[in-house]
């Protein structure tokens, strides 16, 4: 007998939702080098972002809850790599 498993979601928990959202909007980027997320500080994009988590929000969560994530996000981040030295 042939048995399917059901798919995993491809993002599993809220703080990964974030920072894919974070990602499309174009608010953050990872240092080429190290891997750490950065800040791009762009307030459209931060904008768009916020916009994507109130209209969008995952299955089951809030549209405020799914807008606090995204901002929880951003302010775990700078908008430096913590490993490059400082030029």
């Amino acid at each position: 007998m042939l048995m399917t498993k059901e798919r995993r979601p491809a993002i599993r928990t809220l703080r990964g939702w974030a920072i894919s959202v974070l990602h499309e909007a174009g608010a953050i980027c990872e240092c080429e080098q190290h891997g750490w997320m950065q800040d791009r500080t762009d307030p459209h994009a931060h904008a768009r972002a916020f916009a994507i988590a109130r209209q969008n929000p995952p299955a089951g969560v809030s549209p405020d809850d799914a807008v606090a994530a995204v901002r929880d996000f951003l302010d775990s981040i700078g908008d430096t790599c913590p490993e490059c030295l400082p030029e």
